[in-house]
């Protein structure tokens, strides 16, 4: 069933596009509530601007990759991102008070599943990084030549191998990187969502 966009998509777009008009509107109409947030769960301006602008790149990556429609408000959805990843931040942190002062009214089914389907895709972003990196150097190298270049006959002129070792080293990194994945605890929580 393909649910269709809220009004508010239109900040997904602006994200997409890097428009900066609609960027600030986002930051003028809603930053003061979560900086409101963060200061009163022991966070200062700084914080409240990391956690705001850490949210956004997820919110864009989601988009870029997973062509995300937003089918709720923007401000509910952003807010609760952003408190979510706060209290997440304290945990890091280990502050064990927590004062949670909270402005929200209800959240609607669809606001959490939206809030949710970002923070899958945020767990399962990082898990691939981390994964990434524990590759070896040749196979880092081979892997971002291709997710660039899809034309595998381009990606081994430009790494200087033949056409054949290149798709085949290709899938043995891609096999690795997998097995990576499918091996860590992460994946498996994930899994359980």
């Amino acid at each position: 069933m393909i649910q269709k966009p809220h009004e508010d998509h239109i900040y997904i777009e602006a994200l997409l596009k890097n428009d900066s008009r609609v960027l600030s509107k986002i930051y003028e109409k809603f930053s003061h509530k979560i900086v409101s947030y963060v200061r009163n769960n022991n966070g200062n301006s700084d914080d409240a601007q990391d956690i705001i602008q850490e949210t956004l790149v997820t919110i864009y990556h989601q988009a870029k990759e997973k062509n995300f429609v937003l089918t709720c408000p923007f401000d509910a959805y952003f807010y609760l991102l952003c408190k979510r990843r706060w209290l997440n931040e304290l945990k890091k942190r280990g502050n064990k008070r927590v004062t949670i002062l909270d402005d929200t009214t209800s959240i609607t089914e669809e606001q959490e599943q939206q809030v949710e389907e970002t923070e899958i895709f945020e767990k399962q972003s990082q898990l691939f990084e981390s994964k990434f990196k524990e590759l070896g150097a040749k196979c880092q190298e081979l892997l971002k030549t291709t997710f660039k270049i899809k034309s595998m006959e381009k990606v081994a002129e430009i790494l200087g191998v033949t056409y054949g070792y290149a798709r085949k080293k290709k899938s043995q990194c891609m096999g690795k990187l997998t097995q990576l994945v499918k091996n860590s605890n992460e994946f498996h929580q994930l899994k359980a969502y």
